[in-house]
């Protein structure tokens, strides 16, 4: 009797120490907030542990109902999870998957634990589920932060020349065409400085939105920088065209954009286009040859489409080949001038030479001042060779006026860039008053695109050079602003009647008419006119029956260097 009381009395004592160690499980698993599924098919075992009741509504008797479970996974995730339960069927032992729920708001990582016997066939199956929510949320944000733009949604630039990568790869090995679109806002600085910047980072945000309705497996699209976006199209046919896709964006554009304060902006966008393999073979390359041409269709007026060919390409090489011999040139200052003469019409007696500058590269050829002017204005460096200019001219004019005593005046052309800064009158008079110049043989010729801009200041500036006895040329006349408003109070000396219009004088009545009007309109206003890129007899006639008063042009003198202006006022004293 005694044994069996000690028996029960140790049977006691395990049950007792089992219960709390069943306690101590299920502590130790509920704290993990996981549930997990206990399977062994050899006993037909089936329980569940942990927090069962937090994740599902219903109990398992049997393992056929794991597949319940399934109905609560999203349904792109479904059938990888249905293989996670299954693992034995590839004979795997361990796997894991994060499923998205039915309520697309809800993570759960899935894990799959598989047990086999010494003959492979499975003992024990351990299922476990874990919410990992907000674990998941903080990985999408990062990989949301790592590959798009937090402003539209588009992909960043970085991950957008990556899957461009991956487009070009495919490309290559189906021999078909990837085009590369550059998108930029036209004039979109007005935006941002009429309305702020945070009205502004809206329109960037509107138009992004809009570029994300395009995309799809086939086009991909980023916020490239600032208002610049880049689309990629695979194999672009049909809707996908090129023009599809701009005619699309053109007619949204047509339209104004909406902003929360209620009020309405519209823009147009210029687009450059390069496409693989013509444009290029890697992404850089199609994205700079796409920028090029966006760049070229700003240029060309905005609200166009330009696309990318070896032409552009050399010219755009050419282009910053001069540039950075530019930068060389202007730090040596290894410019010379040249001067044209100006005659009277009526007497052919030299009225003033134009000052000209030109420049020689090392190797001897001369660069056109068409093609390196524009860059050293786009550059800034036009300051720098402006001044340059100004002073020696001046220099070289004052020397002839004393060693030779003729009275002819020095014109020079002044970029609307080196107008515009704030010294330009004091620089101007300290360099005459330095050479001893008279100022009223100085003429400076100045574009009618200057008027444009801030018309007050440029009258303001004007007044104070004739004050001063200087005088003033508007250059390129009948070209640029040309308003008879502006004209009739023009604080200046002489028009400058542009080379387009003489040079279809002989042929053209049309023009003849609008020269003689220009003519007749000047003179009457008290302006002297001068006619430039004069080169035949028959242009001289035409000039000189119509009142105009000094010719310039190579009929009577081309361009020459300093000593044969002095060979000439030999001639001529």
């Amino acid at each position: 009797m005694d044994d069996l009381l000690y028996q029960v009395d140790m049977l006691s004592a395990l049950n007792k120490t089992y219960t709390a160690n069943e306690k101590i499980y299920d502590l130790i698993l509920n704290s993990f907030k996981r549930t997990f599924i206990y399977y062994n098919p050899n006993t037909s075992t089936l329980n569940t542990y942990g927090n069962w009741d937090e994740y599902f509504d219903f109990k398992l008797t049997e393992y056929s109902d794991l597949t319940r479970t399934l109905e609560l996974i999203c349904e792109e995730d479904r059938e990888n999870v249905r293989n996670l339960f299954y693992l034995e069927k590839e004979h795997r032992d361990d796997e894991v998957y994060v499923a998205k729920l039915v309520d697309n708001k809800t993570f759960v990582e899935i894990q799959s634990v598989i047990h086999y016997d010494e003959t492979g066939a499975v003992s024990e199956k351990l299922i476990s589920f874990y919410d990992v929510t907000k674990r998941q949320n903080l990985k999408n944000e990062l990989s949301f932060m790592a590959y798009y733009d937090s402003v539209t949604g588009l992909y960043n630039r970085n991950y957008f020349i990556q899957k461009l990568k991956d487009f070009l790869d495919r490309a290559e090995k189906e021999r078909t065409i990837v085009s590369v679109l550059m998108i930029d806002i036209d004039d979109f600085h007005k935006i941002n400085d009429g309305m702020g910047i945070i009205y502004g980072d809206e329109v960037v945000q509107d138009f992004g939105i809009f570029l994300r309705e395009l995309l799809n497996d086939k086009i991909i699209g980023s916020r490239f920088d600032g208002d610049i976006y880049a689309l990629a199209i695979y194999d672009p046919a049909g809707q996908t065209r090129v023009d599809s896709i701009c005619d699309i964006i053109k007619e949204r554009t047509s339209k104004p954009f909406k902003l929360t304060n209620g009020s309405e902006v519209s823009f147009t966008v210029s687009i450059g286009v390069s496409e693989y393999p013509e444009g290029g073979t890697g992404a850089l390359e199609l994205i700079n040859g796409a920028e090029i041409v966006m760049l070229k269709a700003k240029e060309a007026g905005k609200d166009t489409i330009k696309f990318f060919d070896t032409t552009v390409l050399n010219e755009f090489k050419n282009s910053i080949d001069i540039e950075n011999r530019l930068k060389i040139a202007v730090n040596n200052m290894d410019f010379y001038l040249n001067f044209q003469p100006q005659f009277n019409s009526v007497t052919q007696t030299l009225r003033g030479v134009e000052a000209l500058i030109r420049w020689k590269n090392p190797d001897g050829k001369v660069i056109s001042p068409g093609l390196f002017i524009p860059l050293a204005e786009k550059t800034g460096s036009i300051i720098a060779i402006g001044d340059w200019v100004l002073d020696t001219s001046i220099r070289i004019f004052t020397e002839w006026k004393k060693k030779y005593d003729y009275d002819m005046i020095l014109s020079v052309n002044i970029s609307s860039i080196q107008y515009k800064r704030p010294d330009f009158v004091t620089k101007v008079m300290s360099t005459v008053n330095k050479y001893g110049l008279d100022p009223s043989k100085l003429e400076l010729e100045i574009t009618e695109t200057v008027l444009i801009d801030d018309m007050k200041t440029v009258f303001e500036k004007m007044e104070e050079l004739r004050d001063f006895g200087i005088r003033i040329s508007i250059d390129d006349f009948g070209t640029g602003y040309s308003s008879l408003q502006y004209l009739k109070s023009l604080p200046a000396d002489t028009l400058k009647l542009d080379k387009t219009f003489i040079d279809s004088a002989e042929n053209d009545n049309s023009t003849k008419i609008i020269i003689e009007t220009m003519i007749g309109m000047s003179k009457k206003l008290g302006f002297e006119t001068v006619a430039e890129g004069v080169e035949t007899k028959e242009q001289l006639d035409i000039l000189e029956n119509m009142g105009c008063d000094i010719i310039q042009g190579y009929y009577l003198g081309k361009p020459v260097s300093d000593e044969e202006i002095e060979n000439l006022l030999l001639r001529i004293i």
